[in-house]
């Protein structure tokens, strides 16, 4: 068994254990989330979204809604001001409520809890040569860019066109952050990455800033130009 295999067989390893003490620890935070959601939605508080996972094979990521269904709205791209987000959704989103059913997509090997974020379709699909390489792994709760992401969604409403600047830049810079990761991937660092998610602090005094403007993802699209 080659370092890449052994690594990606404890990692495995460590999900399984992670996520079925999670999912009994936290069972009763989601099922509360989910009956507020349902409340605050008038729609079942759970829904799913296909997501293109590891080997370019898609699943269903089960996530808390926290948006109102609009027929007139088909983008995928959403931003902090968006419509469509209830005030209890808003809070989900903020303290990432609305992520812990993904917790049964680690369990089942759909996801692990550090990896590349899970793309719809229409993005995986872009990846060109050593971009798809992004795909060998499973992708994850958190991660290298889903941590200097973290404002994604205000970025995004500081920018003159959404899905110009998601398309242009945030996309290409996620790809290019988690090459980054793939380059470093270790478990002491998957668990550098959760312990930063966790309380915000790194173990290995690596801490990520996350970019808050449009001109800092421009900047940093710069060292990858």
């Amino acid at each position: 068994m080659n370092k890449k295999a052994r690594y990606l067989f404890l990692k495995r390893t460590i999900d399984i254990m992670a996520s079925s003490i999670g999912l009994l620890v936290f069972s009763w935070l989601i099922l509360l989330c989910i009956v507020i959601s349902t409340l605050d939605t008038r729609k079942f508080g759970v829904f799913t979204q296909k997501r293109i996972g590891r080997n370019a094979k898609p699943f269903s990521v089960f996530k808390i809604r926290t948006m109102y269904v609009s027929k007139d709205v088909k983008s995928t791209i959403t931003s902090s001001n968006d419509s469509r987000i209830t005030p209890v959704g808003s809070l989900f989103r903020k303290l990432k409520l609305d992520e812990l059913p993904q917790l049964f997509n680690v369990l089942r090997g759909d996801m692990s809890l550090v990896g590349p974020r899970p793309d719809v379709p229409g993005y995986a699909d872009k990846l060109n040569g050593e971009d798809k390489e992004i795909l060998d792994y499973r992708p994850g709760i958190t991660g290298y860019a889903t941590l200097l992401f973290k404002y994604e969604e205000e970025i995004l409403e500081k920018s003159s066109n959404k899905e110009k600047f998601n398309d242009e830049v945030i996309f290409p810079l996620k790809v290019a952050l988690n090459k980054t990761y793939m380059s470093k991937a270790s478990i002491v660092t998957d668990l550098d990455l959760i312990f930063q998610t966790a309380i915000g602090k790194s173990f290995l005094g690596k801490k990520l800033k996350p970019f808050k403007t449009p001109r800092e993802c421009l900047l940093e699209m710069k060292k990858y130009a």
